[in-house]
């Protein structure tokens, strides 16, 4: 099994519960939704086997939300997919009781286990784009859904059916919207058309394993005010599994935290987080970035005040008007509208904005993988008319970057066998030493990224964009997917790095906390325009732009009593989207 990035190390040893199969709140067996005991799952690995849960017990009621967090690696998406028996057939073995809505799944016929999934029970997957099929129109997948469970309504009906929930998710024009494919729809969209699809049947219980990963903060935050109101609503139980710990904080009544496949602690989550017991529980919560925290200053040889703008001899890359615009004629978007900014050596700018507001679009351009519709992009004063092996990217999702059928010592070669200098020798050594350096055992050059986690491959995607020797690396959401100590250790890497390398930064993302910890300028873009930008400590304490002020309310909190009170200052999911709830 692969090694994991170091994380917190516990000085007591973990507290299961499987000896305390009511939970914290109590015996509720009689109206259990839910019923787990004595969960084990162990999957095959060569002659042996590896044990990814390990005798977990838990139960949830009618209405309840159950919150499961934990470091990659903890088992959480492992216990989440039991629950519907996607086990069954892949050779992994499972033991003990798992009872969903009265229906034993463990001893299911497969088509017990057809009405189980989706009809009473339904999961949203953490990766949107694997899970939905890139042939068929969004609407149509959802409609699909909807008459498998109810086969009586026709495909017209299906279809309305498919704009309602699309619409109560989110989606801007969604009978349009409905007509198109999964590589047409942002990441954000995404993942808004799998949580339609999983609502489409009205289950009795969600299942939702890292649904909000790829969302911007307004987007997540109407997204669980949506699953809270469905709560209330109709008695849905809600089991959430996250590595937010903001996101847990505010939308779950229970909180699990897992390690090593067993529980650490157990309990009603507003004791979790304000008293922990176990170290681990502690260590976890010190991770979390805080947005009210400002950033400590990475010294650099070569970088900027941060309350200065980039100029002179210290610019490095500055982008003038650029646009860009996609389609033509009734089809046609403008993605990046007249933009201007500027990055100097050794800084760090973070840009930030809802999905689809241009901030990938933005960065592409400034690196010259994409050409720009209008203005003009400038490296040290001189127009940049192709791509540079000193102006580098790192990819959002290292699973989709990484060629699957190379080894990641072949992929880190890649650029240095481009620029046809080195010898195979010589590559081979550079490679080597730049695993090393992103804190990866050498000895991995000829494993495959599927033998990786999700933070060693974000490190394998950051050794790549180092291999030519860059001066400044945009970075496109690096950490979104990762768990909080990892998303620590990779940010932690970026600006060791930075101080070693004096290397400047652009960093996109949507979680505000990140960005105000790893940014020293910071612009705020929505629909293709910067709305503001400056210092980070001015934009994050003093915001000017309403549109600001908007995204910063809307950050997760880790106190449940004032993320409860934040929802209900945002009002009903219908007002707040702007659509009815129909």
């Amino acid at each position: 099994m692969t090694p994991q990035p170091n994380g917190p190390t516990p000085d007591s040893a973990p507290v299961p519960v499987a000896d305390t199969a009511t939970g914290p709140t109590g015996d509720r067996a009689a109206g259990a939704l839910i019923d787990v005991r004595g969960l084990t799952v162990d999957f095959p690995a060569g002659d042996e086997s590896v044990r990814a849960v390990d005798g977990l017990s838990f139960r949830l009621s009618a209405g309840q939300a159950l919150g499961i967090v934990g470091e990659s690696g903890s088992g959480k998406s492992t216990v989440a997919a039991a629950l519907l028996g996607l086990h069954h057939g892949t050779g992994a073995r499972v033991s003990g009781s798992v009872e969903v809505d009265g229906i034993d799944v463990q001893a299911a016929s497969v088509r017990e286990l057809r009405r189980l999934r989706g009809g009473t029970a339904a999961m949203v997957f953490q990766d949107p784009l694997s899970s939905l099929d890139p042939y068929m129109a969004i609407g149509d997948q959802i409609a699909e859904v909807h008459r498998t469970h109810a086969p009586h309504v026709s495909r017209r009906e299906a279809r309305r059916h498919a704009v309602t929930v699309l619409d109560r998710v989110g989606i801007p024009d969604a009978a349009r919207r409905s007509r198109s494919r999964p590589h047409e729809f942002s990441g954000g969209m995404r993942q808004r058309a799998l949580i339609a699809m999983a609502l489409a049947c009205e289950p009795r219980v969600l299942v939702a394993d890292e649904p909000t990963t790829a969302l911007d903060v307004t987007v997540q935050a109407q997204i669980l005010d949506l699953l809270h109101e469905l709560r209330t609503e109709t008695g849905m139980g809600l089991v959430l599994v996250s590595h937010d710990l903001g996101v847990v904080a505010g939308n779950v009544d229970d909180m699990l935290v897992m390690r090593n496949g067993r529980a650490v602690e157990h309990g009603p989550v507003g004791t979790v987080l304000a008293a922990p017991r176990e170290a681990y529980t502690r260590e976890l919560l010190a991770a979390v970035p805080r947005v009210e925290t400002p950033r400590t200053p990475v010294a650099t040889a070569g970088a900027v005040p941060a309350s200065a703008p980039a100029s002179g001899g210290d610019l490095l890359l500055e982008a003038v008007g650029v646009r860009r615009e996609f389609g033509r004629g009734k089809n046609r978007t403008v993605a990046v509208d007249g933009v201007s900014l500027s990055v100097a050596q050794g800084e760090t700018l973070g840009i930030v904005g809802e999905s689809g507001s241009g901030k990938t679009t933005l960065g592409r351009m400034l690196v010259r993988l994409l050409e720009p519709s209008g203005g003009s992009v400038r490296h040290q004063g001189r127009e940049l008319t192709g791509i540079r092996s000193d102006l580098q990217m790192v990819f959002q999702d290292p699973v989709s970057s990484l060629n699957p059928r190379r080894s990641v010592g072949e992929s880190v070669a890649d650029p240095l066998r481009a620029a046809g200098a080195l010898t195979d020798a010589e590559i081979t050594r550079r490679v080597r030493e730049l695993l090393e350096r992103v804190g990866l055992d050498p000895r991995w050059y000829h494993r495959y990224p599927h033998e990786f986690s999700g933070g060693q491959r974000q490190r394998v995607g950051i050794a790549r964009a180092l291999a030519p020797g860059p001066r400044l690396i945009v970075c496109d959401e690096p950490v979104s997917a990762l768990d909080v100590t990892t998303r620590a250790q990779v940010l932690d890497l970026l600006a060791q790095l930075q101080r070693d390398l004096g290397l400047a930064l652009v960093l996109i993302a949507h979680d505000l906390a990140v960005v105000r910890q790893a940014s020293d300028r910071v612009a705020v873009m929505r629909r293709g325009v910067v709305v503001e930008e400056g210092p980070s400590d001015r934009v994050y304490d003093a915001p000017r732009d309403p549109y600001t002020k908007s995204l910063l309310a809307a950050v997760p909190v880790l106190d449940p009593v004032e993320a409860a009170a934040r929802r209900a200052a945002r009002g009903s999911v219908g007002a707040l989207l702007g659509t009815a709830a129909g």
